[in-house]
């Protein structure tokens, strides 16, 4: 096996370019678009039915299903799966540019009454909620149009999704119960999630808030409840009040890269002991619960986050995304953006690309997971255990120069 690490993995046959995938056929090209229609109309029938034994009123249901349709480019966007993966300094150049700052920090100083006021109130910082916002739906110009009853009795028809598709589909329908919405104006993505700062109906059943004090939960148009209901769900998801997300770092010359990982947590003040510096001439910030975070590995800039960030997380699960919020968070209270360079010559390995990595990985006696094509925590310790074995740095991080070696002969 050493040998067959050192000269790749020769058992590893290149990999075939993939099929092209069968995600992208809408109800339009099967056999009867009518047919399908009928079929969606006796799911909602069956739904209904089911809605009412949870208690659902006949009136909700007239209101939500009497003009309910199938909507193909849902079900079209719910099965499309990119091929082509964005690397983390393209997502950040148009999450955090500086339009998009300058515009937070507008609407900060235009809607600083509301956003401190939800601030003082849940513990989370007016420029995090107003990030929150311009990540979710830019400031309100965008949230989506397509009606949330639609798009997820759409899903629950499907079938992909359908228990998690229910699931909301029930709780869409307790909000318009409720009063917070009606149905018109119940509006959001293909995927369900609604109002400024996307709240699946589940979601809002759990935290949004009233907290303009007109009897109804309104994340649609009234900035209180925008900016409370989001501070409420990040401070139930476990942000700290006091605490920043975290801070871009310098790693010490000897510095384990296997180390940088979310279950490596201890105190700001032990990595510190480590070698750990911030990048500003500022002491590290006071992290209870710490990790280092090396989006693109050891060639690239390195972060210290904390329990805040997790909290960011439970919001999106996506490191990308999380720490877009922080950086646009910190950009708009009028801070500085990242100061390390990112490694751009760096190409992000496509799904197939990746799946042929994960493949040679187990092949070669690195078991990565099931390969599927997707980074998760499996593939990044699949990763690390053969880069030790070439004594490179243990970062994790997927390379179109690890797949060459993994599948030369």
């Amino acid at each position: 096996m050493a040998l067959a690490v050192m000269a790749g993995c020769a058992s590893v046959p290149p990999a075939a370019p993939a099929a092209p995938a069968a995600t992208t056929a809408t109800v339009e090209e099967g056999p009867s678009l009518e047919g399908t229609e009928q079929a969606f109309g006796r799911w909602v029938k069956a739904f209904a039915a089911t809605a009412r034994e949870a208690g659902i009123t006949e009136e909700t249901l007239r209101s939500a299903f009497d003009d309910v349709r199938f909507v193909p480019r849902v079900v079209d966007l719910d099965r499309r799966q990119p091929e082509f993966t964005q690397t983390v300094w393209d997502y950040l150049d148009r999450a955090v540019s500086e339009q998009r700052v300058a515009r937070g920090r507008d609407r900060l100083a235009e809607f600083n009454a509301e956003a401190e006021a939800a601030a003082a109130r849940h513990g989370v910082p007016a420029p995090v909620l107003v990030a929150i916002w311009g990540m979710e739906s830019s400031y309100g110009a965008n949230y989506g149009d397509i009606p949330v009853i639609d798009a997820l009795a759409t899903l629950g028809f499907e079938g992909r999704r359908e228990a998690w598709a229910r699931g909301q589909l029930l709780a869409a329908l307790k909000i318009l119960q409720s009063g917070d919405i009606d149905r018109a104006r119940m509006v959001g993505s293909w995927a369900g999630a609604m109002g400024q700062t996307q709240f699946l109906p589940s979601n809002f059943l759990a935290y949004a808030v009233d907290a303009d004090g007109d009897g109804r939960r309104d994340i649609w148009g009234s900035m209180p409840d925008v900016m409370a209901s989001t501070a409420n769900f990040l401070a139930r998801a476990g942000w700290l009040p006091g605490q920043p997300w975290g801070a871009e770092i310098r790693l010490p010359p000897d510095f384990d890269h296997g180390r940088a990982d979310a279950g490596m947590r201890q105190p700001s003040a032990a990595w510190a002991a480590e070698g750990v510096k911030p990048v500003a001439d500022a002491a590290l910030p006071d992290l209870t619960d710490a990790a280092v975070l090396l989006p693109t590995g050891a060639r690239g800039p390195a972060f210290l986050v904390g329990p805040n960030f997790r909290a960011i997380l439970r919001y999106n699960n996506s490191t990308s995304y999380a720490l877009a919020v922080g950086l646009l968070a910190q950009g708009v209270a009028g801070g500085s953006g990242v100061q390390a360079s990112w490694p751009r010559e760096l190409l992000a390995l496509s799904r197939t690309q990746l799946l042929a990595l994960q493949t040679a990985l187990n092949e070669c006696g690195f078991p990565s997971g099931t390969p599927d094509g997707v980074m998760g925590p499996a593939t990044r310790e699949g990763i690390r255990r053969y880069q030790r074995s070439l004594g490179l740095p243990a970062d994790g991080y997927p390379t179109t120069d690890l797949l060459e070696r993994l599948l030369q002969p």
